[in-house]
C-alpha cells in the first residue's frame, strides 16, 4: 500500500513558501503523493449541501478559497522530483475538455509522468451553473468529456462529435509521457454512475471519507461493474481518504480490503504545522509499504 495525503490547500495559509516546503517534506518523508481538491468559486448561501460536513457547508471561511489545481500542481512539480501529484477530484463536467486535455498533458510532460487526474461530477449545482454548465445530465457530460480527453491524448489528429461537444479535426501536443500517452484517470464518487465510469475508463477508483465497512460495500459494487465490462480489481487501483487520522491499525484495516493507496486529510496552518503533520506520517509510510 502507498501512503499519500489529500490536502485542501487554501489561501492565506498556503503561501508559496509553505507549498514549497510541503512538497519537499512530503517527498523526503517517503509519502507517495499529494492530492488536491477543486472548487473554483464558493457560495455563502446555496441550496446544494456539501456531503462532508454536518451543516452542509464547505468548511472554508470568507476571504479564503482553494488554490487552482493546475497552477498548484505545476508549482509542486517544480519543487519535487518523485512525488506523484493528483486531483481529488477535478470537476470535469464544468471544465472545457480541450483545455483540460492540454493542461494535464502539459503537467505530465513537465513533471515527467507524475500526474494523476482524479475526476468527479461535483455536488454543487450553483458552481456548475456559475461555470456555464447545466446541472442536468452532468454524468453523461462527464463520460463524454473523458472520451474527448482520451482521444486528444492518444490520436495524432482528433475529431469528435458528441451530444455535448463537437470538435473539428485538430492536433494536441505535447502528449502525456506516461504509458499509452495517457494521464491515469482516477474516478471519484460513490454513486452507481461513478462506479460504472470507474469500471469503464478508470485506472483507479477514489472513495472519499469512507470508513472500512463502507469501502467494502462500494468495492463489492465496483467488482460487479468491472465484471460487466470484462475487467477485474487487478486492472484498477483503489484509493481512499479515511474519515479518521492515519494510524497503523487504520492502515491495516484498509490494506485487508485491498486498498492500494491511502490518502488521509492533511491540514496545516503554517510551515511548522505542516512539518509536524508530515513527521507524524513519515513512520506510517513505511508501515504502508511493508
Amino acid at each position: 500500500m502507498k501512503l499519500g495525503i489529500f490536502a485542501p490547500l487554501t489561501n492565506p495559509t498556503c503561501t508559496p513558501h509553505m507549498l514549497t516546503e510541503l512538497g519537499r517534506m512530503a517527498e523526503g518523508a517517503g509519502l507517495d503523493s499529494i492530492w488536491l481538491g477543486e472548487h473554483v468559486v464558493i457560495f455563502d448561501e446555496m441550496k446544494s449541501r456539501y456531503p462532508g460536513s454536518p451543516d452542509g457547508k464547505l468548511p472554508i471561511p470568507k476571504g479564503s478559497g482553494l488554490l487552482d489545481v493546475v497552477a498548484t500542481i505545476g508549482f509542486l512539480a517544480a519543487h519535487t522530483t518523485t512525488l506523484r501529484l493528483g486531483t481529488g477530484v477535478s470537476l470535469l463536467p464544468q471544465r472545457s475538455p480541450v483545455y483540460s486535455a492540454k493542461e494535464f498533458a502539459t503537467l505530465d510532460w513537465l513533471s515527467q509522468g507524475r500526474i494523476d487526474l482524479g475526476i468527479g461530477v461535483g455536488w454543487c449545482r450553483e458552481e456548475l451553473e456559475a461555470c456555464g454548465v447545466t446541472w442536468a445530465r452532468r454524468d453523461a457530460r462527464c463520460d463524454e468529456y473523458v472520451d474527448v480527453l482520451r482521444a486528444l491524448w492518444v490520436e495524432d489528429n482528433t475529431a469528435f462529435h458528441g451530444e455535448f461537444y463537437d470538435l473539428p479535426a485538430c492536433r494536441l501536443d505535447p502528449k502525456p509521457v506516461q504509458s499509452g500517452s495517457m494521464v491515469p484517470i482516477i474516478v471519484g464518487g460513490h454513486s452507481n454512475a461513478a462506479l460504472r465510469r470507474a469500471a469503464r475508463v478508470g485506472r483507479g477508483w477514489y472513495g472519499f471519507a469512507l470508513p472500512p465497512h463502507a469501502v467494502a460495500e462500494h468495492l463489492g459494487r465496483l467488482d460487479d461493474e468491472l465484471a460487466t465490462v470484462g475487467r477485474s480489481r487487478a486492472d484498477i487501483e483503489v484509493l481512499v481518504t479515511p474519515p479518521a487520522p492515519a494510524s497503523e491499525e487504520l492502515i491495516e484495516s484498509y490494506r485487508e480490503l485491498g486498498v492500494d493507496r491511502l490518502l488521509p486529510i492533511f491540514v496545516a496552518a503554517d510551515v511548522d504545522g505542516a512539518r509536524t503533520e508530515v513527521e507524524k506520517l513519515a513512520p506510517l509510510a513505511g508501515v504502508a509499504a511493508a
